[in-house]
This record gives structure tokens, sequence and C-alpha cells, in this order.
């Protein structure tokens, strides 16, 4: 089964990134106020960036991968700057990740 994964703008100017099977019906979902509880409040949205894959799960892992991003780097990918990704990915907030031995 192939998959989806997406990224919404929200009416708040926010990004919710999903994954599913079905990107119209899912769409459909987010727009009236069906889908995830975070867009409900943050209507409209509109879908701004899309990838196809064969498998849902590979979706779904994509999926998480770019949530964990940075605005920064969600819209550079959003705007197929694909040669800032990995400049991107540098600029981590490290004081999340402490090393415990220091």
């Amino acid at each position: 089964m192939s998959g989806w994964m997406y990224i919404l703008h929200c009416a708040d100017g926010t990004y919710y990134t999903g994954s599913t099977n079905d990107i119209d019906l899912r769409l459909h979902q987010h727009q009236t106020g069906e889908g995830a509880k975070y867009t409900r409040s943050r209507l409209p949205v509109v879908l701004i960036y899309t990838e196809e894959y064969d498998r849902i799960d590979d979706a779904f892992f994509r999926e998480k991968q770019v949530q964990g991003w940075t605005r920064k780097k969600k819209e550079a990918l959003i705007e197929g700057a694909f040669e800032k990704l990995n400049d991107l990915a540098k600029c981590v907030n490290r004081t999340h990740y402490k090393n415990p031995l220091e």
C-alpha cells in the first residue's frame, strides 16, 4: 500500500506534518475538523508539500523524521532548497541533549 508524507500550513502560521495512505481523504478530514486535534483549532489549512512512498510505513518514518526538524529546515524542504538541509541540520539547539558526564 502506498503512502504520503505531507506538510500543511495552518491558519496560525504553523506547520503540521503527517502521513496517510489517502492524501485526498486526509486533507478533507483536516479541512472539516475531523483530522488531527492540532489542526482543528488552526483552520483553514493548506497542503503545501507532499512526498509519495511505495509503503505507508516509509511515509510514517519520514513524517517522524521531518516532525523533529526546525521550522527553517522544513521551509528549506518545502522550497526545494535541498542544498540547505545539511547546513540546517548542524544548527541544532544542543541544550536539550547535554552530556550527562559533563
